[in-house]
Parts: C-alpha cells; sequence; structure tokens
C-alpha cells in the first residue's frame, strides 16, 4: 500500500473506490445488529404508511364532508390527527433506532481499523503518513455514519413512499398515473450520468479534507519551531493554499450535486404539473372527484419530493462509499510483520542472547540505502555492548530488527537461538526493555505513562523506578503526583524529566534484554552521573545494547562496537580502541577535546 494514503493520485481512484458496492462492508457490520435493523425497518414502514394516509383522509374529508355537504366532518378530521400522531411517533422510533445504528457501526468500523493498524510494522507508518490515516478514521468514518444514521433511513423512507404513493395513485387514477410512471426513465438517466462523475469529485474532496487535517496535526505540533524561525506567514499560506484546494474541490462536487438536483426536480414537477393539469380537465368534466383530485395532487407531490430527495441520497451515498473504499483500504492492509502459524516459543529460562548473523538490511522507504552491510556480531547473555559510530551507522537499526519491527533482506536475527521470523514478535518484545532516543509519552497521567512497562505495576513499584532513575523528586513535586496531567507528548515537563520517566518505565519492565538508544543524550551532567549509576546497577546480569553518543557514558562497557556505514569496523574495550588509533579515537578525541573546550569556557 505504497501510495494508498499518498494523495498525489487521487483525482483518478482505483476501480473499486468508483464502485457503491463498498458500502457493503459497512453493511456487513449493520446485520450484527438485527434487533435494532427490524426496530427501524417497522418504525421506517410505518411512517412511510402515515405519510401516504395523510392524502387519503385529506381525500375523505373533502369528498364525504365539504362535497357531500356534512356538517358534521369531525371524525374525519379527529381520523387525520391519529395519522399525524402515528406519524410523528414513529418518526421518532426511526430516527432513534437508525442514528443508534450509525453511531455503532462507526464505532466497530474504528475499532476495527484501530486493531489492524495496531497489528501493522512501523514500515506501514513510514511509508504512509499517520495524520491522514488518523483524518480517514475521523472525518471518513463520520460520513459513513451520515450514511448509516441518515441516508439510507431517508432512501429506503423514500423508496417506501415513492412506490406505496405509485400504487395509491393508481387506485385514484390509474389513467394519470401511467403518464407520470413513463417519465420515470427520463428522471433516472441523469441521475446515472451525473453520479458517475460524483464519484470522482466526491473522493478528490475527501482526500483534500484529509490533506487539510493532516497539515492541521503536522503544523500544531511543530508550532515551537514554527514561531522559533518565524514561518507563520508561510505555514499560513501553505494551510491556505490546501484549504482553497478543498474548496474548488468541493464546489465541482456541489455543482454536479446543483445540477443533478435541478435537473431531476424540474423533470419530475414538469411532468406533475402536465398531470395535474390533466386532472384538472377531469374535475371540470365530472370524471373525478373533488377529493380524488385533491389526494392525486398530495400523492403526486409526495412522490415527486421523494423521487428528488433520492437524487440527494445517491450523492451521499457515493460520498460514503468513497469513505467505506478508504477505510477498506485500512482494514485489508495485511501486517508485514506477524506471527507465523506455529510459531515456536522462546526459551522459558530466557539467557538473553542475541545474534545478528550476516545481516543486510534497508529500509522499505530508502530500498538503495545499506542500512546494515553483511553485519554479524553475538551479544552473550549478561553482556553489555555499547555500540557507537558517526550518524547513519546503522546504530538504531539493530533495535529495529531485534525487536523485529523489520526483517533483514539476508541473514538472519536471533534471540536465545531462536529465529526471529519463527517466533511471535509479542513474545520477542516481552523479554526486552527499551529506552529511546526520542522519549515518546502520552497525554495520560505520570502513573500511566510510567507504568506503560508493566501495567499492573503496584504505586510502590513506580515509586521504586522512579527513584533508581533519579526521577522521585520532581515527580513528588508535581501537583497531584502520579496522577498529574503530562501534557500532549508530556510537554509539561523537561527534557530531561521526561527522559528519566522513560528510563524509569523500562526499569519497571524488568526484562532479561535492555536496549539503551543513547538514554542519558537528555540529562544534565549531575542527572547523567545518577542515572547510569542506576543503570549500571540495572544492567548488572541482563544482556544489554547501549547506542552511546557521549563516549564517556561507554567506558565500562564489556565491549565497544564501533560501526561506520553499516559494519562493524572495531570492537574492543575502551583502552585498546584508543590505542588502535582508528575511527573510535578519531572520535574520543573529538569529544573529549569539545568537552574539555567547553571546561575551559565555563572556568574562564
Amino acid at each position: 500500500m505504497n501510495d494508498k494514503t499518498n494523495s498525489t493520485d487521487i483525482d483518478t481512484p482505483p476501480a473499486p473506490l468508483k464502485k457503491i458496492g463498498n458500502l457493503r462492508m459497512v453493511f456487513a457490520r449493520a446485520v450484527k445488529y438485527p434487533k435494532e435493523i427490524a426496530f427501524a425497518l417497522l418504525a421506517l414502514f410505518v411512517s412511510a404508511m402515515a405519510t401516504l394516509a395523510i392524502p387519503a383522509g385529506f381525500k375523505t374529508i373533502i369528498d364525504k364532508g365539504f362535497m357531500a355537504g356534512n356538517s358534521d366532518v369531525a371524525p374525519y378530521f379527529q381520523g387525520l390527527l391519529g395519522i399525524v400522531a402515528v406519524l410523528a411517533v414513529a418518526t421518532a422510533f426511526r430516527f432513534y433506532f437508525v442514528s443508534w445504528l450509525g453511531e455503532r457501526v462507526v464505532a466497530d468500523l474504528r475499532l476495527a481499523v484501530q486493531d489492524n493498524l495496531l497489528r501493522l510494522a512501523p514500515g506501514f507508518f513510514e511509508e504512509n503518513r499517520p495524520s491522514e490515516i488518523a483524518s480517514r478514521m475521523t472525518s471518513d468514518t463520520a460520513i459513513i455514519e451520515q450514511v448509516v444514521g441518515t441516508t439510507v433511513s431517508v432512501a429506503l423512507r423514500n423508496i417506501v413512499i415513492g412506490i406505496g404513493g405509485i400504487i395509491y395513485l393508481f387506485t385514484l387514477a390509474p389513467a394519470l398515473t401511467a403518464g407520470l410512471l413513463l417519465a420515470i426513465p427520463v428522471i433516472i438517466l441523469p441521475i446515472v450520468f451525473i453520479g458517475r462523475k460524483l464519484t470522482n469529485v466526491s473522493r478528490s474532496s475527501q482526500d483534500r479534507v484529509a490533506d487539510v487535517g493532516a497539515m492541521i496535526a503536522e503544523t500544531l505540533g511543530a508550532m515551537k519551531i514554527v514561531q522559533a524561525f518565524g514561518q507563520e506567514k508561510r505555514e499560513h499560506e501553505r494551510f491556505s493554499g490546501a484549504v482553497e484546494s478543498t474548496f474548488d474541490t468541493a464546489k465541482r462536487r456541489i455543482r454536479l450535486r446543483a445540477a443533478m438536483t435541478a435537473i431531476v426536480i424540474g423533470l419530475i414537477f414538469t411532468g406533475l404539473t402536465m398531470l395535474m393539469w390533466r386532472g384538472a380537465i377531469g374535475v371540470s368534466e365530472g370524471s373525478i372527484s373533488g377529493g380524488t383530485i385533491a389526494a392525486f395532487v398530495i400523492t403526486g407531490g409526495l412522490v415527486a419530493g421523494a423521487f428528488g430527495a433520492l437524487t440527494e441520497v445517491y450523492g451521499d451515498l457515493l460520498r460514503g462509499a468513497g469513505a467505506a473504499g478508504r477505510l477498506a483500504e485500512l482494514l485489508s492492509e495485511i501486517p508485514g510483520i506477524a506471527a507465523p502459524e506455529h510459531p515456536i516459543g522462546l526459551p522459558i529460562s530466557s539467557r538473553g542472547q542475541i545474534a545478528f548473523d550476516n545481516v543486510t538490511f534497508s529500509y522499505p522507504t530508502r530500498p538503495d540505502t545499506l542500512a546494515l552491510a553483511n553485519f554479524s556480531l553475538t551479544v552473550s547473555p549478561g553482556e553489555t555492548v555499547a555500540v557507537v559510530g558517526p550518524s547513519g551507522a546503522g546504530k538504531s537499526t539493530l533495535f529495529q530488527l531485534a525487536q523485529r519491527f523489520y526483517d533483514p533482506q539476508s541473514g538472519s536475527v536471533r534471540i536465545d537461538g531462536v529465529a526471529l521470523p519463527s517466533a511471535d514478535p509479542a513474545e520477542i518484545r516481552k523479554r526486552m526493555a527499551l529506552v529511546p532516543q526520542e522519549t515518546v509519552l502520552f497525554a495520560a497521567s505520570a502513573r500511566d505513562n510510567l507504568r506503560y512497562g508493566k501495567w499492573e505495576a503496584t504505586d510502590e513499584e513506580i515509586w521504586q523506578a522512579a527513584r533508581v532513575a533519579n526521577a522521585e523528586k520532581f515527580l513528588r513535586a508535581l501537583p497531584d503526583g502520579l496522577d498529574s496531567f503530562m501534557g500532549e507528548a508530556g510537554t509539561r515537563l523537561s527534557g530531561g524529566q521526561r527522559q528519566r520517566i522513560s528510563i524509569a518505565r523500562a526499569l519497571l519492565r524488568n526484562t532479561p534484554i535492555l536496549l539503551l538508544d543513547a538514554a542519558t543524550s537528555a540529562l544534565d551532567a549531575e542527572s547523567e552521573k545518577l542515572v547510569q549509576d542506576a543503570l549500571d546497577h540495572l544492567m548488572q546480569d541482563r544482556t544489554t545494547i547501549v547506542i552511546a553518543h557521549r563516549l564517556a557514558t561507554v567506558r565500562s562497557a564489556d565491549r565497544i562496537v564501533v560501526m561506520d556505514e553499516g559494519r562493524i569496523v572495531e570492537q574492543g574495550d575502551h583502552d585498546s580502541l584508543i590505542a588502535k588509533n582508528g575511527l573510535y579515537a578519531r572520535l574520543a578525541e573529538l569529544q573529549f577535546s569539545s568537552a574539555e573546550t567547553s571546561r575551559t569556557k565555563i572556568n574562564v
């Protein structure tokens, strides 16, 4: 699905998106609630029949009351009021049940899409914008909710009124009704012709709206950068362009719907007027009663209105089909990384060995660039291996492969002797705790962010992990302690505080394998020393891979692996690597001399 969520080709949607049949996926979920559907259909039928009974009530009043010279017309009016009462109650029930179905189906769709998204590998979200996907789950599901909760109900109601009205018209005046039916094919033709064009424009309009949503999310998430670089005007212009593009596409859709509505309603009422004219002649000749022509006019108006409303309904159904097609793409996406049918279990007593055997790997978005090239490395149980090297050397890729977010193009990665594709990815990740370079916190309480590594953890365990990670002091100082809200992405905390929460979260997970990706990079010197001491204690008897940008933090590692361009160029301990006077020595010289210069400036 390389381009499914890319909006560059949206004006030429794939063939399946042109079909109203995309809504089958939606209705397949609705039929899971047969009781509600039955009540909705019953209420719909009753309200439609009550609507059609109103012209018959007027016919009775006119023919048996006024035209017959009957002064006691109260019973006829009371009967008409009874019909109105039935109509009101049935309409209320119809509204409740169809609205309930719409909301329920949308909720089920959102849950199903989210469930499938959670199974997809990170590579999918590199190729497809998460903000655009989020727009599908909001704006597209809102369209589907309208289709299920309103449009389909209106369509069915108008179909019942249209068919029932025509049947009743035949009982009133067969010749006039036959003339009315001859006009129906003329009405349907423009619906089909314009509807085809409307499908493509509706799809394009939805994609334009998704682009706007994605741009809003991107700009708001980077507001500090936008304002720091003084790019408010440029962002306004960029957003204005997207909004105007959305509006232009919407105008095309509105023009088509307006044209279709005007043509169809014009044809309907022109034909109806001609028939009424003929009916009026019949009344003057005495071949048709006054009540009959009144009922015919009212019923004809209802039938015309029903068919006219169907033109708008058809446009909404097309929009719903486009939205359903876009959601169906997400639902049908097959995870690139999944458990095999018969996964091999990892050893119950984990040793924590990690082995990369002649691994070659390129990211899907950069297939021509090797992140790892014939890479081999074995980390023994309980060993601490520090991985260093220049930016882009492939250090973080080791973590991506170890957690099986990707599979290498060649070679193998093993945990305790089990090749990762043969095991369940969930079981692999249960044995690892990660401290990422870029701290990820959720818009939730401090407690929920800390126990994300072990959801069932007690407050005592949480505080212990926070204490070891040097996070206890600032957490206790928060207004509500562990119940304090962290803000969007933890914006209420400093960078160092966020990273210490991330470390505490990994500590709480208590797994045999630790993956530390520049875990102390955002800490000041004092906090770094305290956290490093805690990590040194934590790493005992655990297999640990440390990606370090600060070489001073890896001197105590059992082994230091130096990477460059996806290969191991050196390995050994700190002293032996310095003695080799290779890449590690050059990196160390640059960092330590820079640090010394900084200290000298501070002292001055």
